[in-house]
């Protein structure tokens, strides 16, 4: 049992690690809502005019529109290859089964730097400049995990006989599929799609070395931080994106709650 003791140090230590985690981010909500260019403490009144002046802002609303069809292709691509790779990694037996597993997993393992700066030897080895289809590839490499594990996850809590049974009463292997596995499946899919989104939308590192001059929404947060008086806009912006990047990992994880997947 633990003593009251321990528990009020377990309260305190974790309330440490939120903090520091999260303080960071509240710094950049108040400093995108003080109006004055200059950052000043404390803020002497909050207004929403950077806000405003984010959203009439075009280079930035079109680096938001590269990043949504980014972050949407990504993920369509893991969501396709993540779901084969999950069937086949799991349904089936062959030689190098774990080695496949491994490879798969491996891309969300590495740093950063090291997939974009593989990424860019691929391109000039191939002569290809970079572009959005670059950077969707860049993502899905990293995208396709996250699918992967929720699917392989799911697909070991599904019994095999219900999709018995469905055969056994005449479905062939496409309508057992359709009316069986695919619901069984859909909220991992579902989560695994969210996950892939969030991480695809708010990528730097790989995107740096595949986009070429294509320009995305962290890209332009990145380069207006070298302007100093660029500094309010981009808490702006960087406000919308925590929001925009939180909402769909909220999701995932509502819908892995009480079903296993990659949140737990």
């Amino acid at each position: 049992m633990e003593t009251r003791s321990v528990r009020i140090a377990l309260g305190v230590a974790a309330a440490l690690v939120m903090a520091f985690l999260y303080l960071p981010l509240l710094v950049i909500l108040l400093d995108a809502l003080n109006p004055a260019r200059i950052t000043s403490w404390p803020v002497p009144h909050y207004s929403t005019r950077w806000f405003t002046v984010a959203y009439h802002d075009p280079t930035a609303r079109a680096a938001l529109l590269v990043s949504i069809k980014v972050a949407a292709s990504a993920t369509a691509i893991a969501v396709l290859l993540g779901t084969a790779a999950a069937f086949a990694v799991h349904r089936f037996r062959f030689f190098g089964r774990g080695g496949v597993s491994l490879l798969l997993v491996l891309p969300i393992a590495l740093p950063g730097i090291v997939t974009g700066i593989a990424l860019l030897s691929a391109m000039n080895a191939f002569g290809q400049r970079g572009s959005v289809t670059t950077i969707v590839l860049g993502h899905a490499t990293f995208c396709i995990v996250v699918v992967f594990n929720n699917a392989v996850a799911r697909l070991r809590r599904m019994p095999l006989s219900m999709e018995e049974a469905s055969m056994d009463l005449g479905a062939d292997g496409w309508q057992t599929f359709r009316h069986v596995t695919l619901p069984s499946l859909a909220t991992a899919l579902v989560a695994g799609a969210l996950l892939a989104f969030a991480l695809s939308f708010d990528e730097i590192i790989v995107t740096y070395f595949t986009a070429g001059s294509v320009q995305t929404l962290p890209l332009w947060i990145f380069n207006q931080f070298q302007l100093p008086n660029q500094q309010p806009e981009v808490n702006a912006v960087a406000v919308f994106v925590i929001v925009l990047t939180v909402i769909p990992v909220l999701l995932a994880q509502r819908l892995m709650r009480d079903t296993g997947g990659v949140t737990r």
